[in-house]
């Protein structure tokens, strides 16, 4: 009976040996997905009026998880002349406008109880070069189809159907 209560200590060990290798890596795999996963206390879909007046310039965009399920984030170059892209809400919370680099856009903001969504995306149609353009048609797509929107704090999460996440950073708007 020595013997199998000893090896029974033993299994008991390695199991316990394994359980904080597995929560180890789990933990270290979520905090790989930080910039994907919003906080607790993160706000989905604020409403407009809490975006009021704020500037947010994309700092990162996560394509969906591949096939093993790692996320991979998409190059976002700076534009032609060095402009970053960028969506600016109006004083009003009405508009939305900004930069995708290389043109310039506008959309109104259509709201309801669940957020709200962008509705007549407009932009002028200045020539790029090829990878800037596909860039900005892949941005303004996103813009009209996207999920969801989470906020924490500076941080603004603009989730897409397709699971594409795209990152803003808040900038301080300049005064004019």
């Amino acid at each position: 009976m020595p013997f199998k209560s000893s090896l029974s200590g033993l299994i008991r060990k390695h199991l316990n040996t394994l359980f904080l290798m597995l929560s180890c890596l789990g933990l270290a795999l979520l905090n790989g997905c930080a910039n994907v996963i919003p906080p607790c206390g993160a706000k989905i879909s604020p409403p407009s009026s809490e975006l009021k007046n704020t500037k947010w310039e994309l700092t990162r965009w996560n394509l969906p998880p591949n096939s093993n399920g790692e996320v991979r984030a998409r190059q976002i170059p700076q534009g032609d002349a060095s402009n970053p892209i960028q969506i600016i809400f109006d004083a009003n919370g009405q508009r939305l406008s900004g930069s995708t680099g290389c043109n310039r856009f506008t959309a109104t903001l259509d709201e309801d109880a669940r957020g709200f969504s962008l509705k007549q995306i407009a932009s002028t149609k200045m020539a790029c070069s090829p990878q800037r353009m596909e860039l900005e048609s892949d941005f303004l797509y996103q813009l009209n189809d996207y999920r969801s929107i989470v906020r924490n704090g500076d941080q603004l999460l603009m989730i897409g159907t397709d699971r594409e996440v795209l990152s803003f950073t808040q900038k301080p708007i300049a005064n004019k």
